[in-house]
């Protein structure tokens, strides 16, 4: 894989973490040997003395383990414009179908369930995201209830596939899979 530099690039720079082969318009895709969310060298080397204006993390935060969730997400503030965001999307722990449960547990019946770490719910990733510094606000989740809230966003501002309003598998209004959605803000 290329190694990335942004020297020279046109601001404002967002960056796509663990993209696997998507891409969006006005994003920068790196995926784990560009850049390691717990490396901060690696961070370095792609951005130098320079911050990245907005990072995307969908379906990432979940493979690492809680300790290293805190680590990465403190290498994400430091490297983070004042005022920039984080968006995390992970699969949702409040979700009510026992069988999306199953599939996104670690461990669980899913292909990739084996190398999941954590489900998070929205309070756990809110008071991780909180306890890295940040200013957090929910975007799509499920609360304790099994209610579903979802707060206008901005595809723009980070597109998430597996999300309420995007995933097509909540063809016909049944939310089957979602994303616990918070955007994480570094205050200005």
């Amino acid at each position: 894989m290329t190694p990335l530099n942004f020297a020279g690039a046109a601001r404002p720079w967002k960056v796509i973490i663990g993209a696997g082969k998507s891409s969006q318009q006005g994003w920068i895709s790196t995926n784990q040997a560009q850049l390691d969310l717990l490396k901060p060298a690696m961070w370095t080397a792609l951005l130098g003395s320079e911050t990245a204006d907005a990072l995307l993390a969908e379906h990432v935060w979940h493979m690492l383990s809680r300790d290293d969730g805190y680590f990465a997400a403190r290498v994400s503030f430091e490297f983070l414009s004042s005022g920039g965001h984080l968006r995390v999307a992970v699969p949702d722990g409040f979700h009510p179908d026992l069988d999306y449960l199953n599939w996104v547990r670690p461990n669980g019946t899913g292909p990739s369930a084996p190398a999941h770490r954590v489900l998070y719910d929205y309070r756990s990733l809110q008071a991780l995201l909180r306890d890295a510094g940040f200013a957090v606000s929910l975007v799509e989740y499920f609360d304790e209830e099994r209610v579903f809230h979802g707060n206008p966003w901005k595809a723009e501002d980070g597109f998430v596939r597996r999300s309420a309003r995007f995933d097509a598998r909540n063809a016909g209004g049944a939310l089957k899979y979602t994303s616990l959605i918070a955007d994480a803000r570094k205050r200005a």
